[in-house]
């Protein structure tokens, strides 16, 4: 083995829909989505996942929960606008030229669930909000994680 590639997909904890002034972009999270963060952070945290850096979308409740990630993970944020709303090639994009090899990145559906359920074999049909998913592949080239199976992946939601 030459090296190993990890990545976490978080989609965002639930937000709120109580202010219909606010710009989409603005939404916070609501009780639950403040509730379900810190606990699937130290979920991921306790399965000993260790990624460089968390890669969040700059959107409210995307960067909120990235926040409770980063801090049960003790690592680093780097903000990226393109992943507000991104499609699944794109949030895979964004993890490959991070330059890590180990990672996770906060974003929205339907970029997630498309993105889980791809290089899950189709395993993971959704990606509810705060679910997390872990992909693990002996592969030191991201160029490669798209062509090949993960040699192991984990999938854990909210309940």
């Amino acid at each position: 083995m030459t090296g190993q590639i990890s990545l976490a997909l978080v989609r965002h904890a639930k937000s709120d829909w109580g202010d219909p002034s606010l710009d989409d972009h603005d939404r916070p999270l609501n009780e639950r989505g403040l509730r379900d963060a810190p606990r699937m952070a130290r979920g991921l945290a306790g399965r000993g996942f260790r990624p460089e850096f968390v890669l969040s979308s700059t959107a409210v409740r995307a960067r909120t929960t990235a926040a409770y990630f980063a801090d049960a993970l003790a690592a680093p944020v780097r903000l990226e606008e393109r992943l507000y709303g991104a499609p699944a090639s794109l949030l895979l994009r964004a993890a490959a030229e991070s330059g890590a090899s180990s990672i996770v990145v906060v974003a929205h559906d339907p970029g997630m669930t498309a993105l889980a359920g791809r290089l899950s074999g189709d395993q993971i049909e959704h990606m509810p909000t705060c679910a997390v998913a872990t992909f693990t592949w002996d592969e030191d080239d991201w160029a490669v994680v798209d062509a090949v199976d993960p040699v192991a992946f984990t999938f854990d939601a909210p309940r």
